[in-house]
């Protein structure tokens, strides 16, 4: 929008007209850095400019924006200058953005010309807005632009009111002459900040595919090493990336047209894609999601191609296409250039000049309550009848990786019905029991056998994390395996499996550790490999668990029986890991064999990670470091007993019956974190096996559970921010294991249909 405006505004000047553009303005420095997630550019300010103070960097509809929030710069100065200006017309940028475009619309005297730039399919924000008085407001709008079809859709769903579609331009003259022939190498130029809806991750791992069948380079303008490495499941492929990070206007029109191909994988939220007009003047053709905003501006198939969003898989294999096809490339990106011209600033300042007039030309209210009505937004100011918002089908594809919209609704409800059920299950245990039975249990506990349960859960952590250490090193002996990278895994794995459900912890924690060692999608299956050696060895502190059990108490239920044989759960997968790389092999050909030689090949790499037990001197220190986590995590439940005052009723016996329970029923996931089926199956082996009561039984579940999450926080968030992750960059790497499988000879791509398409 900054580009739009600063080029509008001097394509004005240079046809004579007196333009003035208001705007706040973000010196460089420690309060800039401070207040923005990325440091103010130091650039020569425009004469035409006038200042109205500094911005804070919010975040809104997946980007960050730069908002005038302080009472002079967002809400006085705007006011003051529009009356101060005398000007014929006032054209606001996007005034759905507090505060400046509303106050400069509030404070106008004279006609008002608002362009809208963003799509916004979210309610929640638009809804806030209308509730503020934004379709009042705009209806003091006397004419009203849309920069795409996509913006117009966001103005029309919420807002009501009619557009004038007109694009963002493009300064055609700016880019070097000539087009790029293709070389031995695929240059392919991404643009865009460092953030998820952009799509980085999703080239990234298009790319990492691709080097692998063509020779092919990446230049990245935008982002920063950092913000690369960030997202980078390969360490290696840095090698293959060009990381340019903030560029000069110059060098950023020599780089489009030094491309073979600009490639804009946003996954959402995008209106019009201004960068891809800028490709098309360098005559460099664009692979695109086929999202909104940039299906109006790509013509499929003629100077550029779409792709589903999200969608690794196809971007890879589009890219693969056009580095066989060269002559294809120069005919799209002659196709691109011609179609850059419809772009061109003075065609759209001559389109924005019509609507200026039109405002103009408007009839001012006449009479004493037309003028209130329109001072009250209760009209519109173009004079015409009131449009009210429509309910309109979002114009997005749903992402590739996210599914179809059914099962995505599935899943959501599904989560919230477990979550409803892990409540529901502990508050009917309370309430049967009695609540304040329940509570008297849990006040009159010794916090200070509390605190040494905790400390020794977190101990128990860091033996686990040592065993790890020596199954992954063996399983890797030529990877840098470092213990602190597998502690650092290992605290967000147990994290992630005490916050969220479906066992998220296992793959999180192989995820976090692939990153540290070498190629993520080579690494990865191993590691999962190494979370089987692990269970082997759990399997093995079961079965001592049981002894203890059986030794200690003459009592031996029928639940009890099912928990025993609910722990032959784990033996079950272990047995298909060892036996599925013999059973599958690679028949035949087609799509099916290439993926059954897939599984195939990850099914050995999975079998891989049981080296451990091949070394007798690691494989002991492995057994000895995993079985003495269960030993400190044994005696952190027996120091539970003793904070409830419980020693006399359970013992040693109890509390290995209840570690083995709470760990066999977490085996198959019902609600996140299995509340509600924790404390069931504590209340059930206590009361049943060792004659505590259901009140003091249930009080022991609910504290071991909070002595279990907390030590999951106080161990898993400093290792979050030591591997700079959160709980969405675990999500967005799990997307960049996903396999992308190339053909080594690529078919030629189907033409898209066009029966049923218009192109502007």
């Amino acid at each position: 929008m900054n580009r739009h405006v600063e080029a509008l505004a001097e394509e004005f000047l240079g046809r004579g007209h007196d333009v003035r553009v208001l705007a706040p303005v973000d010196p460089p420095g420690a309060f800039s850095r401070a207040t923005h997630r990325a440091a103010p550019s130091t650039v020569e300010l425009p004469d035409y400019l006038v200042p109205l103070g500094r911005t804070v960097g919010l975040g809104a509809n997946g980007a960050v924006s730069n908002l005038a929030v302080s009472p002079v710069g967002g809400y006085a100065r705007p006011r003051r200058e529009v009356r101060a200006g005398e000007f014929d017309v006032i054209h606001v940028h996007e005034p759905v953005a507090p505060l400046v475009g509303w106050n400069a619309v509030l404070g106008a005297r004279t006609p008002v010309v608002g362009t809208f730039h963003a799509y916004s399919t979210k309610a929640l924000p638009n809804h806030a807005a209308t509730a503020l008085g934004a379709r009042r407001m705009f209806n003091r709008l006397s004419a009203r632009i849309a920069v795409s079809e996509a913006a117009a859709w966001t103005g029309m769903r919420w807002f009501g009111g009619e557009y004038t579609i007109i694009p963002n331009g493009v300064d055609v003259d700016a880019p070097p002459a000539g087009l790029t022939v293709p070389g031995d190498e695929l240059k392919i130029l991404f643009v865009g900040r460092p953030e998820e809806r952009k799509g980085l991750p999703v080239l990234l791992t298009a790319f990492n595919a691709l080097v692998e069948h063509v020779p092919s380079r990446l230049t990245v303008i935008g982002a920063e090493e950092d913000d690369v490495k960030h997202w980078l499941a390969d360490p290696e492929l840095l090698g293959s990336i060009d990381v340019r990070g903030r560029v000069s206007e110059e060098e950023l029109w020599a780089e489009l047209h030094a491309a073979d191909v600009l490639c804009a994988p946003s996954l959402s939220g995008e209106s019009f894609g201004m960068v891809l007009t800028e490709a098309f003047a360098a005559g460099t053709p664009v692979i695109a999601s086929g999202i909104a905003g940039y299906s109006d501006v790509v013509t499929d198939g003629v100077d550029g191609l779409l792709v589903p969003p999200g969608d690794p898989q196809r971007l890879a294999e589009e890219l693969q296409r056009v580095a066989h096809e060269p002559r294809r490339l120069m005919v799209m990106g002659a196709a691109a250039r011609h179609s850059a011209k419809r772009y061109a600033w003075p065609r759209i300042a001559d389109q924005v000049t019509t609507v200026y007039e039109r405002a103009m030309a408007a009839p001012a209210p006449v009479g004493t309550a037309a003028r209130a009505a329109h001072w009250a937004g209760l009209r519109p100011a173009d004079g015409n009848r009131p449009v009210p918002p429509q309910k309109l089908p979002s114009l997005d594809p749903p992402p590739a990786a996210e599914g179809k919209r059914g099962r995505r609704i599935a899943r959501r409800v599904g989560l919230g019905f477990a979550a409803m059920l892990g409540a529901f299950l502990t508050y009917e245990a309370m309430k049967r029991i009695g609540v304040n039975e329940v509570l008297e249990s849990i006040v009159r506990s010794d916090l200070s056998w509390v605190i040494v349960a905790f400390a020794l859960m977190s101990i128990s952590m860091f033996f686990r994390a040592a065993s790890w250490y020596w199954i992954a090193r063996a399983a890797l002996p030529d990877r840098p395996v470092r213990r602190r990278d597998v502690t650092s895994a290992t605290m967000i794995g147990v994290l992630m499996s005490a916050t969220l459900p479906a066992r998220l912890g296992e793959p999180a924690r192989a995820l976090a550790l692939a990153r540290r060692t070498g190629r993520m999608r080579e690494t990865f299956p191993v590691l999962l490999g190494t979370l089987v050696s692990q269970t082997l060895l759990n399997l093995v502190a079961l079965a001592l668990l049981g002894v203890i059990i059986v030794s200690t108490t003459p009592l031996f239920h029928s639940g009890t029986k099912q928990l025993f044989a609910f722990s032959l759960v784990p033996l079950i997968l272990l047995v298909v890991v060892l036996v599925a790389p013999l059973v599958m092999r690679q028949t035949g050909s087609g799509r099916v064999a290439r993926v059954a030689a897939a599984i195939h090949k990850a099914m050995v790499q999975v079998r891989a990670g049981l080296k451990i037990f091949r070394d007798p001197r690691e494989g002991t220190a492995a057994a000895i470091a995993q079985l003495g986590a269960w030993a400190i995590q044994l005696s952190s439940c027996w120091a539970l007993f003793q904070a409830l005052g419980l020693n006399g009723q359970a013992g040693i016996g109890a509390a290995a019956a209840v570690l083995f329970a709470v760990n066999v029923t977490a085996v198959v996931p019902v609600t996140p974190s299995n509340i509600g089926v924790f404390q069931a199956a504590v209340v059930s082996v206590l009361h049943s096996g060792f004659g505590v009561s259901y009140g003091d039984a249930l009080a022991y579940g609910i504290i071991l559970q909070g002595v279990e999450i907390a030590t999951a926080v106080t161990l898993g968030l400093p290792a979050l921010v030591r591997e700079g992750l959160t709980w969405s960059d675990l999500r967005v790497q799990a997307l960049s294991t996903a396999p992308v499988h190339l053909d080594p000879h690529p078919r030629p791509r189907r033409a898209p249909d066009r029966s049923h398409s218009s192109v502007a």
